[in-house]
């Protein structure tokens, strides 16, 4: 498996994904709340299958 996540895009996953979890766990938004564990993964993960789809990348490159 191949990083193609950056720094930048994982923290915002991250961010994302918990504001989302938080939100359903507490009632706020309902059961759709926990598609936040797709970007909290692949934030955590450095990862996105949708990225590697269509041949995207985040990450800086190495020198």
């Amino acid at each position: 498996m191949k990083y193609n996540v950056g720094t930048i895009d994982r923290v915002l996953r991250v961010i994302a994904g918990l504001v989302l979890i938080g939100l359903a766990a507490t009632g706020t938004v309902g059961l759709w709340g926990w598609i936040g564990v797709v970007p909290l993964l692949t934030g955590l993960f450095s990862f996105c299958p949708a990225y590697a789809i269509f041949g995207m990348n985040t990450c800086q490159m190495k020198k």
